[in-house]
């Protein structure tokens, strides 16, 4: 299947050009100390992950110190995602590839798949986001239905209602549905943009799955001596709040009802040039600081890392400002909302797919 292509307009090429080189020229005048941040960070969130557990299980007996360091461990899979795993796929952490190649692998030890998440994020997402049947992060899946031009079905039509019951379940869905269904569902999108997956690539899949709930579960219990109620129950927890964690600071990027869903027309072709189409499907969000930027990896400059993703997040603020100068010159549709308006305008998406006046029509047919 032929990918869509964008609109092709030499002017906007020519603006984009121009946009680089400012952004170039600003980076440029920034003191490089800020990458010595980002290789710190690499280190330290997955050593306070191992450390977590490490104190987990010295403590097999003392629920509370137990819980609180897989509950601590399940917080710091999303700061390592953010700081760490997100920025080794854009090889931003190193000017080695293969120094990231390292670093991107640790995603295997926290339960998810290095390989297939980097083509969905790669390949897909950064190629054609929200672009149906292209961008697998809203690749239709399940009761929640994200895409605004389908149709809602069954418990979809409901989901503005059961949302909260469903979101805390993300990491569950990803470990145990969707990477399995990626790997050997030939109808999933990110078979779209790949070759044939090599075999030992789902061997490795197979083996870091078994690898990760033996140090999670089996040791704690068989080795270890913990309670199997309490082993279970805590693993349990550690994925309810990552899940609920990284849906909080990831939801309000893209999936909100002032982003567009861009079409595809019967020729392959999308409406706009690849970079309207960034602005028109991304958004940043008006909160800043020393958290977000030092904790949160700068998630809120989400625009800039569409737009220029071969830079660290370290330079997101400054790189922000000149696409903000730029989108004002040229009457681009640069969005900020703060963050808690971005997730009700995600809530207000999911309420309108769910009510469309498609499937009010089908009903009363």
């Amino acid at each position: 299947m032929n990918k869509p292509l964008y609109h092709k307009n030499q002017h906007e090429t020519e603006l984009f050009n121009a946009l680089r080189q400012r952004v170039h020229a600003r980076v440029k005048s920034i003191s490089q100390s800020r990458d010595r941040t980002v290789r710190l960070k690499a280190f330290l969130f997955p050593l306070l992950y191992f450390a977590a557990y490490l104190v987990a299980i010295s403590n097999s007996k003392n629920p509370l110190v137990y819980i609180a360091c897989y509950l601590f461990m399940g917080i710091d899979v999303v700061l390592i995602y953010l700081n760490l795993i997100h920025e080794a796929a854009h090889n931003n952490i190193y000017k080695s590839k293969k120094y990231n190649r390292w670093f991107l692998k640790l995603f295997d030890l926290l339960g998810a798949n290095s390989y297939i998440w980097e083509r969905r994020h790669i390949l897909s997402h950064h190629s054609f986001p929200n672009v149906d049947g292209w961008d697998t992060d809203i690749e239709q899946s399940g009761p929640i239905l994200v895409y605004p031009h389908s149709q809602a079905k069954g418990l979809q039509k409901y989901q503005h209602r059961f949302f909260f019951l469903a979101y805390p379940l993300y990491l569950f869905n990803w470990m145990f549905i969707r990477d399995f269904r990626d790997f050997f569902d030939e109808n999933r999108i990110i078979q779209k943009t790949q070759t044939k997956i090599p075999f030992i690539e789902k061997l490795r899949m197979l083996l870091y799955k078994i690898f990760y709930f033996f140090y999670q579960i089996f040791i704690p219990i068989f080795m270890i001596g913990a309670s199997w109620r309490l082993a279970i129950f805590s693993w349990l927890l550690q994925m309810l709040a990552a899940s609920s964690f990284a849906l909080f600071v990831l939801l309000p990027l893209h999936a909100i009802q002032d982003n567009e869903f861009p079409e595809i027309d019967q020729s392959g072709n999308l409406p706009y040039s690849w970079l309207r189409h960034q602005f028109e499907v991304t958004n940043d969000l008006t909160n800043h600081n020393l958290f977000i930027r030092h904790i949160l990896g700068n998630f809120n400059y989400h625009v800039a890392h569409h737009l220029f993703p071969n830079f660290s997040y370290e330079y997101y603020p400054e790189i922000t400002e000149e696409i903000r100068l730029f989108a004002i010159e040229n009457h681009f549709h640069y969005k900020q909302y703060s963050l808690f308006k971005a997730l009700n305008m995600h809530y207000q998406l999911l309420k309108s797919n769910a009510t469309s006046i498609r499937a009010v029509m089908e009903e009363s047919m």
